[in-house]
């Protein structure tokens, strides 16, 4: 094993040369260096030993050492901020934790980039990191290209290189992408190798997976219909949420309210109870850059303002063409998927109103406010009618 320098260490150099009848000094590179002593400091190794320095010492640690520790900062690190505090340190540290041993052991956090802080730089990070193997980076940097870059060939590259290591997230995404046909056309859906996906998600303990795999179980999408197996994997589903939902709280060391709370909260939340929110748990960090991201350029106002630009020129009216040709947002807010093509999300048969790119989004809306929310549309045309016949009678006219 050998120093940054190229020399062996010290021990081994001392028996190499007692071994060769040589001095033990003549083994040894040494670069000229000025010590504090030598300038005339007042602070001369104090607690040192004569002829030897702390920067000697610190040359002396060997690469893989050093790369083994920056591995485990990586692996540790809680937000991007804790790997790129360490490689600035110094130039060898910079060098060092480049290295495909270091990037593919980085943790979520650490590559947990924001939409507000997304640049080149974050790209090529990423793009190194998905490089040396990391799954994770993988399925981030490819849901960032897939959906907010429109690099869908790239995109769905590396959201399948993470799926075939067992990435969960990605196995996920890209059954979802499958029944929706995203980025192409209707006819590209593909129903069973979405059930297939899913199925795979599902087994690596990926609870929406398991949800959607249930729905699609109990209407025959993609699979051969069985109504009694397709409930009991949403019961499946709600009991890990329930399990996930206790596992929060006693991590966070919530109080008897809360526990109070979780214990009265409902646990079949597919059956028509309320669940508790919190047990849908925190988003992933490509959902949370989704948001963000859409939430900075709004994809509704960008299409709405293509789809006016074409029907001005078209010679059709802007206000129509706004509304139809709008992409939307799936409407559950800690998504952010939009629509790669008009009317590629399902949308609630009750209203009308709001869309989804899934079932497990669906189930997940509907329990957290939907079910509050959600009117029959007839109920609307109803008081619309109202509305205007009491206007009508009110100007004396006829209703309309």
């Amino acid at each position: 094993m050998k120093t940054r320098r190229g020399a062996c260490y010290s021990c081994h150099a001392a028996a190499a040369a007692a071994a060769n009848g040589d001095a033990p000094e003549a083994h040894h590179r040494r670069k000229r260096r000025r010590t504090a002593a030598a300038e005339g400091s007042p602070a001369a190794t104090a607690g040192v030993p004569a002829g030897c320095a702390l920067g000697d010492m610190f040359e002396e640690l060997p690469d893989d050492l050093v790369v083994s520790i920056l591995r485990d900062v990586a692996a540790s690190a809680g937000s991007p901020a804790d790997l790129a505090g360490a490689m600035l340190t110094c130039k060898r540290f910079r060098e060092l934790g480049q290295s495909k041993v270091v990037l593919a052991r980085a943790s979520p956090r650490c590559l947990a980039v924001r939409a507000k802080s997304w640049s080149d730089d974050a790209h090529r990070f990423l793009q190194r990191c998905a490089d040396a193997g990391n799954l994770e980076a993988c399925y981030l940097l490819g849901m960032i290209r897939f959906y907010c870059l429109g690099s869908r060939g790239s995109g769905a590259a590396l959201m399948a290189a993470a799926a075939v290591g067992g990435h969960r997230e990605a196995l996920y995404s890209l059954a979802v992408i499958q029944f929706n046909g995203s980025g192409g056309s209707k006819d590209d859906r593909d129903l069973r190798a979405g059930a297939a996906l899913c199925a795979r998600a599902a087994s690596l303990g990926h609870v929406d997976a398991l949800r959607e795999l249930g729905h699609c179980l109990q209407d025959g999408y993609g699979v051969r219909r069985s109504v009694a197996d397709g409930r009991r994997l949403l019961v499946q589903a709600n009991a890990r949420e329930l399990a996930a939902a206790v596992a929060s709280g006693a991590a966070t060391g919530g109080g008897k309210a809360a526990a109070a709370s979780r214990r009265h909260a409902c646990l079949l939340s597919d059956f028509g109870c309320r669940a508790a929110a919190a047990a849908a748990g925190e988003a992933h960090a490509a959902n949370r850059f989704l948001v963000d991201w859409f939430a900075s350029q709004p994809l509704v106002q960008a299409s709405a303002a293509a789809a006016a630009a074409a029907a001005n020129s078209a010679g059709t009216a802007a206000g129509s063409a706004e509304e139809d040709g709008a992409l939307r947002l799936c409407s559950q807010a800690l998504c952010g998927r939009p629509e790669t093509r008009r009317h590629e999300f399902r949308r609630c048969s009750v209203c009308g109103v709001v869309n989804y790119c899934s079932r497990a989004c669906q189930a997940l809306h509907w329990k957290m406010s939907h079910k509050a929310e959600c009117t029959p549309m007839d109920r609307w045309l109803d008081a619309g009618a109202a509305v205007a016949n009491a206007a009508a009678a009110a100007a004396g006219g006829p209703a309309p």
